[in-house]
């Protein structure tokens, strides 16, 4: 075989071989800028997720915060708190004084008992006490300026209608159904010391029995006893029926 006739198959192939490396130089680059651009739009899309996530995190709401035994949200909202847990500790503290002071008042030379042996007996001790004022216009008792403190016992014997610190302008009261010669007798006492009162509704009371003591809560201007007494529904001058019934 001639030199000429193996020289042109090689040449062929060279041919062939440059034209292919040629073709690789041109598609590889373009095939190489298309892969970028796709994978530029995938962490464009991650940066944008995460962004979302964090734009959430910033408008989440924040949880109430425990301040003791409430929750607010607001320095003023925790004051308004602080305020009120302050006034409920005062009252109650108030009421366990009060309850406390009923057990330990002072009464000094009076009696516990009033003195006497009839149905009825005078609500203040004989000596203690001057009349101001009596029934008149809106004035339905009888007011027997006393000493703060001074005892105050019950009329009649009967049963405690209502006693509480507070009973409208009566302020601390007790009001008493009774019994006297065949009579319905009602009897109130207000402007009591706060926990002064020795009675509770529904107990039963003897005649003379101590049930509070003189103060000035209310409608009051100064320490006495407002004494009313109803007999059969009707009201009574308080003064004029102790004179004729009190033994």
């Amino acid at each position: 075989m001639s030199a000429r006739t193996v020289v042109k198959p090689l040449r062929s192939v060279a041919i062939f071989g440059a034209v292919g490396a040629l073709v690789a130089a041109v598609a590889l680059p373009a095939y190489a800028n298309s892969q970028p651009a796709e994978s530029a739009a995938t962490v464009q899309q991650l940066a944008a997720v995460d962004a979302q996530s964090l734009v959430v995190a910033s408008q989440a709401t924040a949880a109430p915060l425990a301040r003791g035994t409430f929750s607010a949200t607001t320095p003023d909202e925790i004051e308004k708190k602080k305020a009120e847990e302050a006034a409920a500790a005062r009252a109650a503290a108030a009421a366990q004084t009060a309850s406390a002071g009923s057990r330990t008042f002072d009464i000094g030379n009076y009696a516990l008992v009033s003195p006497g042996s009839g149905e009825v007996r005078y609500p203040l001790p004989q000596g203690s006490y001057s009349v101001s004022r009596t029934v008149g216009g809106a004035h339905n008792g009888a007011d027997m300026l006393a000493s703060q403190g001074t005892p105050i016992y019950a009329a009649a014997a009967g049963v405690v209608r209502q006693s509480a610190e507070s009973i409208g302008g009566y302020g601390v009261a007790v009001m008493i159904d009774s019994v006297v010669g065949g009579q319905r007798v009602q009897t109130t006492y207000g402007h009591m010391t706060y926990g002064s009162r020795q009675v509770q509704a529904g107990e039963t009371v003897a005649a003379g029995q101590l049930i509070g003591f003189v103060g000035s809560t209310g409608r009051s201007t100064a320490n006495h006893l407002h004494f009313e007494v109803w007999v059969n529904g009707g009201l009574y001058e308080p003064i004029a029926w102790l004179a004729a019934n009190a033994g």
